[in-house]
């Protein structure tokens, strides 16, 4: 059809009334047949010019980012698209693809909606092309919430299904407190057993005292213990947003170092400098570099206390970087190591070698780790010092928050 229009517009003037109505009818139906076609897609389209003015677009793009202003509107003003968009992070995507003539390039973007609940978008931009030449761009924005949803979900059902381990080390855990509770309860049973057959002669001072205080603390243990476990086994509930590490962990170590310059501990953070963003929530990921962090500074601690080393200078470290379209985290000390079976049950519900520990730290670092998708790896070697390594995917086309279509 638009080859055949072409040819009749370059032979309008030899043409009748007639066939030029003709020629109208044509263009007018292949016109409405592009604009039933851009509406019908599911995908938000926006075509701007080379000034990233609008051009066209389908009903669908609004409802996918937040505006200030009508597109229809924005047509009429001439005002550049990033302009007329509530959201600073896409604004400034847009502008600088604008200022910089980026002509491919995509992002992801995470957007809260009016609700207070949290929608996934991808913004692709190509370029748009008239007769060899670059006239505009053509912005696509697709909704990827659901396959986000269907991703974190897959997630918290494979933690769930570490639930038995979990409720077998609970079972095991409990069993020396009960004990512990049974055994003195019969003490002060048989003391008051012993009193009465003795004409009610109570016994030594503080002898019934002692024993209910040991009660109480183990009451006081099963407790800790449950509430323990309740955490352990409850799903995480991590608000994924797009996030810069490199941002959140420089704010946590300035937090960190008056504590470690206390200790006399060196710590060094090395970022990735690559202003990439994954996908986390951000207390969530606080708590997993902060028990990494204490971890550490433990593991430093006990060496110092432990050996005498020439020239030894404690060493805490966290290096950023980007490898295969992952964002690397590596936190490293030179403390005083772990040994391999120790290394090979980190992970594990209820195992410590700290003697106050619960044993459900690092299960809950690897919970939340998996939640974001990742991976941690552990390498250390007894008094030498341990390696984590944490690995995030980046997401391969950006991320950012969106409003609510309710």
């Amino acid at each position: 059809m638009r080859g055949y229009v072409k040819r009749l517009t370059q032979k309008a003037e030899k043409l009748s009334k007639e066939q030029l109505l003709t020629l109208l009818d044509s263009v007018a139906d292949e016109n409405e047949s592009l604009y039933s076609m851009l509406e019908s897609l599911s995908t938000g389209l926006i075509i701007v010019n080379n000034d990233f003015v609008v051009i066209r677009n389908n009903t669908i793009a609004e409802s996918r980012i937040p505006f200030t202003i009508h597109l229809d509107d924005m047509k009429l003003q001439n005002i550049p698209l990033w302009e007329g968009i509530n959201d600073e992070e896409i604004s400034d995507f847009l502008k600088e693809c604008a200022l910089k003539e980026i002509t491919n390039s995509s992002e992801d973007f995470s957007i809260v909606t009016s609700g207070g609940s949290v929608r996934f978008v991808t913004i692709t931009i190509s370029p748009l092309m008239h007769n060899c030449d670059l006239c505009g761009k053509i912005i696509l924005i697709n909704d990827i919430t659901e396959k986000r949803n269907q991703d974190v979900l897959l997630h918290r059902m494979e933690n769930l299904a570490n639930l038995t381990n979990l409720a077998a080390g609970m079972a095991h855990e409990i069993k020396n407190p009960l004990g512990a509770i049974s055994i003195h309860i019969q003490l002060v049973q048989k003391a008051i057993k012993k009193a009465r057959e003795n004409k009610d002669i109570l016994p030594p001072p503080k002898f019934v005292e002692d024993h209910i205080d040991i009660v109480n603390e183990e009451i006081e243990h099963l407790n800790k213990l449950v509430m323990d476990f309740l955490l352990a086994v409850r799903p995480v509930k991590a608000n994924l947003e797009l996030k810069e590490p490199d941002k959140l962990i420089s704010a946590l170590v300035d937090f960190l170092k008056p504590e470690f310059k206390k200790e006399g501990i060196l710590l060094d953070f090395k970022e990735s400098s690559s202003g990439k963003k994954i996908m986390l929530d951000e207390k969530l990921f606080r708590d997993v570099i902060m028990n990494l962090a204490q971890n550490a500074l433990a593991a430093i601690k006990s060496r110092i206390q432990n050996e005498s080393i020439p020239g030894y200078t404690p060493i805490f470290q966290i290096e950023n970087s980007i490898r295969d379209n992952k964002f690397i985290i590596k936190i490293k000390d030179n403390g005083c190591g772990m040994s391999e079976e120790t290394v090979s049950k980190i992970f594990e519900p209820y195992y410590t070698t700290k003697a106050n520990g619960t044993g459900l730290g690092m299960t809950m670092v690897y919970k939340i780790t998996k939640e974001f998708s990742g991976e941690i790896l552990v390498d250390s070697k007894e008094n030498e010092g341990t390696l984590f390594t944490l690995e995030y995917p980046i997401p391969q086309k950006g991320t950012k928050l969106l409003p609510s279509e309710n």
